[in-house]
């Protein structure tokens, strides 16, 4: 068993309690114990794809954090909370609603190369703490803005709605778990028109393609701010980490299925679908005995840069040629 389970990640567990299902699932199923990791942490509210490595795969886990992702979210308009989303009290109301036509106005200032101020609950350390641990105490955290790139943000059709509809704005002040419990919306778009253009909306869902360090809850705030309101995240759905999307991801039931039926080997992705985007090498037996040793190849007929060594498909290392020397970035301890 090495090699990657994609999990459709529900609302309630955080990704630490995700791969203790995935060991528990591996145990119970007559895998023996391996080493398990997730690739990219999803906040208890938010869903969707999360890349769960095992075996020699978790080498790799780290690779995923880097990787670029997709998000569908919901900003609501009207109030800001301190967490950004519907976990926190609220720290700030508007009245102000923007309209559909305002909205794709301003997306255009949020596509690209950006600036943002990551919220103050998350894990970044600030003086060796969490921030997150800090603002739960009552101290004031201050984060420094970081450089990010958004490479697409659009509306989803179908998703905005208008305050007609909507009724009284829906502050999240008051939110229970019960709340959380909630199944998420559905993931495509339904089949209703977006609002017209001049009605005023008291939310809105959005897709957005980032680079890593890319906080959602900062994007939605910062949107909502630029539209001359306040706002915070509702909903949010990674639909793509890496090379991995929702078509390869499966729920906790049919992986706990799966584990009961003896079957994980049915979903298990190999060890090199996380390096989907780097070229294979094709080693022969001398050059992956020098790998397995930590030593390098010198002159080996590859391009600079990343590659997925391997021998008769047996995934030996990935490994980083530059000046004409191949060394060994992360090795493999497969036969």
């Amino acid at each position: 068993m090495h090699g990657w389970i994609i999990i459709d990640k529900p609302l309630g567990p955080g990704s630490t309690q995700i791969v203790s299902a995935v060991k528990r699932v591996l145990r119970e199923g007559g895998y023996g114990k391996h080493k398990v990791g997730h690739g990219g942490t999803l906040d208890p509210l938010a869903t969707g794809v999360l890349p769960v490595a095992i075996g020699e795969a978790t080498k790799l886990a780290g690779r995923m954090l880097d990787a670029s992702k997709r998000y569908d979210f919901t900003i609501r308009f009207g109030a800001q909370t301190d967490t950004l989303d519907l976990e926190g009290k609220v720290i700030g109301e508007s009245p102000v609603r923007p309209t559909l036509a305002a909205v794709e106005a301003v997306l255009a200032r949020f596509t690209g190369p950006i600036e943002q101020v990551p919220p103050a609950y998350s894990a970044l350390k600030v003086d060796g703490e969490r921030a997150y641990d800090l603002a739960r105490k009552g101290e004031e955290v201050v984060l420094a803005t970081r450089k990010v790139t958004v490479f697409d943000l659009q509306i989803l059709p179908g998703t905005g709605r208008g305050t007609s509809e909507a009724g009284g704005g829906g502050s999240p002040q008051g939110a229970t778990a019960a709340d959380a419990a909630d199944p998420p919306p559905p993931p495509a778009a339904p089949a209703v028109p977006l609002p017209a253009s001049g009605e005023e909306l008291e939310e809105i869902t959005l897709s957005a393609f980032v680079s890593k360090g890319t906080y959602i809850r900062s994007l939605a705030r910062d949107i909502a701010l630029a539209l001359g309101t306040v706002g915070h995240v509702t909903m949010l759905r990674r639909t793509k980490a890496g090379p991995f999307t929702l078509e390869s991801a499966i729920s906790l039931d049919k992986l706990a299925e799966l584990g009961k039926g003896h079957a994980l080997e049915e979903t298990l992705l190999p060890l090199g679908a996380g390096l989907d985007d780097i070229p294979a090498l094709s080693l022969n037996a001398d050059q992956a005995g020098r790998l397995r040793k930590g030593l390098r190849l010198i002159g080996f007929a590859t391009d600079d840069g990343l590659g997925f060594a391997t021998l008769a498909d047996v995934p030996v290392a990935l490994v980083e040629t530059l000046d004409g020397e191949t060394r060994v970035v992360r090795g493999f301890n497969l036969e």
